[in-house]
């Protein structure tokens, strides 16, 4: 690949990354319910959907980074100003995870395959990354919370139980809904040499 080609595939990437850093900020920001917990508060959003699709679509660090700009922003103007720094680890690994099981592992862009199998390379690939967040989630949010705020053990505890149940659910929903969309605009951008 010749350098201009490499700079115009790069750049191919990145507007299709800052597009999906948008469709992230979206998806937080304005299809949130937000549920008050004490002082503090979580939500059931959308943002994970566009999280996962960005990686789907532009690879794993294209798409985590998308993920971790477009949900950091979301925090940072909305009232989760707090969370900011942990929504950008969290999310950027995401994208990494669920760029490699689709693309280093599974080569999902690379070669032809039947529609079956990139249709459970799709679904196996969004819920590695959001298996890693059920999990990493309460967890991180509980050592963030404790150890870098100084919120009591117990109340950090607490928050990171109700933290594990609405990530369990938003969890669910971005891997149903980001497989949908990818497999239905996927034809399409392959046609059109985006992928």
């Amino acid at each position: 690949m010749s350098t201009s080609e490499n700079k115009k595939f790069n750049t191919k990437k990145l507007a299709q990354a800052a597009l999906c850093a948008a469709l992230c900020y979206i998806g937080f920001s304005f299809f949130k319910i937000d549920i008050p917990v004490g002082t503090e508060k979580t939500a059931f959003h959308l943002g994970n959907v566009f999280c996962v699709l960005a990686a789907l679509l532009t690879g794993g660090l294209y798409g985590g980074l998308a993920g971790a700009v477009g949900m950091t922003i979301a925090d940072l103007t909305s009232g989760y100003v707090t969370s900011a720094p942990k929504t950008f680890f969290l999310k950027l690994c995401i994208g990494l995870i669920v760029g490699l099981v689709a693309h280093k592992i599974f080569k999902l862009n690379e070669e032809e395959h039947s529609a079956r199998y990139v249709a459970g390379v799709t679904v196996l690939s969004a819920a590695a990354g959001m298996v890693f967040n059920i999990f990493a989630d309460p967890i991180v949010g509980y050592f963030y919370k404790t150890y870098l705020l100084g919120v009591p053990q117990d109340l950090s505890k607490a928050l990171a139980k109700i933290g594990a149940l609405t990530t369990s659910v938003n969890a669910l929903i971005a891997v149903i809904v980001a497989s949908v969309l990818y497999l239905a605009i996927r034809p399409a951008m392959k046609k059109a040499n985006l992928l």
